[in-house]
């Protein structure tokens, strides 16, 4: 697993992009953004957990719908500022009811 010692949160105020990737597919299904207590309940729930920028809170992805993302792998990028969490998901992604948040994106 990752240090999150390692990672530069100061780059964007506290927070870290986060791209989820279905571990199977390789389909990138969302992308969201974590701080360091996000990133801390995800290493131990085993369940992404997000920061609401919106919100201003913690959310843990399908506590409302059931489509939970499960951990398999976390990866950081070169510069220790994004992350790329391989998951199994629930269900659905997106809450249009897609896979993925980018379904509507042409090939």
């Amino acid at each position: 697993m990752i240090d999150p010692k390692q990672l530069n949160f100061q780059k964007m105020d506290g927070i870290l992009p986060v791209i989820i990737q279905d571990a199977e597919t390789k389909v990138v299904l969302m992308l969201g953004f974590m701080n360091e207590q996000a990133l801390q309940q995800t290493l131990q729930l085993q369940q992404v957990v997000f920061w609401s920028r919106t919100k201003q809170r913690l959310w843990r992805k399908g506590e409302k719908s059931g489509n939970t993302l499960n951990v398999v792998s976390i990866n950081v990028d070169c510069d220790d500022d994004t992350l790329l969490i391989s998951v199994k998901s629930d269900g659905p992604t997106c809450h249009t009811g897609a896979i993925s948040c980018f379904d509507s994106v042409a090939a």
